[in-house]
């Protein structure tokens, strides 16, 4: 076992995956964030939970945050027109934990680091060289955590997610169709969206983080997590308007578009650059980590779907008026 366990990051839909798992092994662990109140919404009913908020531009709070724990689980998030502070957050990070002897440090990475794939699928190996700024914010974040690896510093791997869905995930490209699925209303994606992709449902994400940072042969490399086969956009929201019962309705813009709302919108201009991963699919090879963990559960996309319409049309009961299935497209950083 890991030992004390502290999630930075954690009120993202990816540490609640992993606190939900933590919490299933009755395994105690520390939450940290800058709201204690969002801590506190989401954590605070949970007795293994330990509230901890932190301020990373002040180093000793950084250390505050650390001080005690084994294993450090790394989801902190930044908006997505700032990931020049990606590099900033990780030294920040890594100064505070190393001050405090953590042990062991898990980066939850994307596929932004590898840039355009030169095979399908992408194995681990991959060459990183990402040609956008993205990219490169988040290869030199994974550099500084792999260099303190080499270092002695701690021990540090890297688990590397496909776009993701699921229950009250909102930042994802399919977050606005299940919402127009689940109220009959026509569903905005980003084309092309026959285009092969992969999703992981977030339930799923947070038994692999444990399994993995308990594996010491996990220490020292990045790991792809693939989803449970290749699909598309078009695909997907099809199953969802089947298991609605109504007829699939939907619209599509293009690279152009989003340069269009860019002029107006600074969320949509930083679209544009990562426009290439609709357009080139990046479907990972997770053979290593299936090798490595034994068993990698994976919620087939009819079942994941399900539970997200399921999830989605309580939601909109709840809610009134019923919000629209509009707004901006989130993806994932």
């Amino acid at each position: 076992m890991a030992g004390k366990v502290a999630l930075f990051g954690a009120s993202g839909v990816i540490g609640q995956s992993v606190a939900n798992a933590l919490k299933a092994q009755g395994r105690a662990y520390r939450v940290v964030g800058r709201s204690r109140a969002s801590l506190e919404a989401q954590f605070g009913a949970d007795p293994l939970a330990e509230v901890v908020t932190w301020n990373p531009d002040d180093p000793a709070s950084v250390r505050a945050a650390a001080r005690g724990v084994d294993t450090l689980i790394y989801m902190v998030g930044v908006n997505y027109w700032q990931f020049h502070l990606h590099p900033a957050l990780m030294r920040k990070t890594l100064d505070g934990a190393i001050a405090e002897g953590v042990k062991q440090f898990v980066h939850i990475g994307s596929v932004y680091p590898y840039g355009p794939p030169r095979t399908t699928p992408v194995r681990d190996d991959h060459p990183r060289e990402p040609h956008t700024y993205k990219g490169r914010m988040r290869k030199e974040q994974e550099d500084l955590l792999l260099a303190a690896h080499a270092a002695g510093s701690l021990q540090a791997t890297i688990l590397r997610l496909p776009d993701f869905y699921g229950p009250g995930v909102e930042a994802s490209f399919l977050h606005r169709a299940f919402v127009a699925a689940a109220s009959g209303k026509r569903a905005q994606l980003i084309g092309p969206i026959d285009t092969l992709h992969e999703f992981i449902f977030v339930p799923d994400v947070g038994p692999i983080v444990t399994a993995l940072m308990d594996t010491p042969r996990a220490y020292g490399r990045s790991w792809n997590l693939a989803g449970p086969g290749a699909t598309s956009q078009r695909q997907m929201v099809d199953e969802m308007y089947r298991q609605t019962g109504r007829p699939t309705k939907l619209m599509t813009m293009g690279k152009g578009m989003l340069r269009l709302l860019g002029l107006f919108d600074p969320f949509m201009r930083e679209l544009v650059e990562m426009h290439y991963l609709m357009t080139t699919p990046v479907l990972m090879d997770d053979t290593e980590l299936r090798q490595l963990l034994g068993e990698v559960h994976k919620t087939p996309y009819t079942e994941g779907i399900r539970q997200t319409l399921a999830f989605t049309k309580q939601h909109l009961a709840a809610v009134s008026p019923a919000p629209a299935a509009t707004g901006r497209p989130h993806p994932v950083p």
